[in-house]
């Protein structure tokens, strides 16, 4: 029973800390090489910037599809104004929209 016990515990930490590290580089290089194939993608995240005092958060939206078109969509968190940043064929536009929040 014992041994029995002493398996799981080597397998489960083997499983929580993994077989090895990979450095910075190692992760950025198979990063890159994996989105280089891709014909398509989305992303989604929150964006967080730092300027003296002043931070503000943007939702972030990023759509992509071969042949560098491209779709960003930035949302102020505490205000609610979107811009957006949109290049296929035609070119390349940047769109703003007002806050849908009214001020009482």
């Amino acid at each position: 029973m014992k041994k029995l016990f002493l398996a799981v515990a080597l397998i489960t930490a083997l499983c929580l800390t993994g077989c090895g590290s990979l450095k910075d580089k190692e992760i950025k290089d198979n990063f890159i090489k994996d989105v280089e194939g891709l014909k398509a993608y989305y992303m989604e995240g929150t964006l967080k910037l730092t300027n003296n005092d002043d931070t503000y958060e943007y939702d972030v939206e990023v759509s992509f599809k071969k042949d560098d078109k491209y779709k960003v969509s930035l949302k102020n968190k505490s205000n609610d104004y979107e811009q957006i940043i949109l290049k296929n064929d035609e070119g390349v536009y940047v769109q703003t929209h007002k806050s849908t929040k009214q001020k009482i």
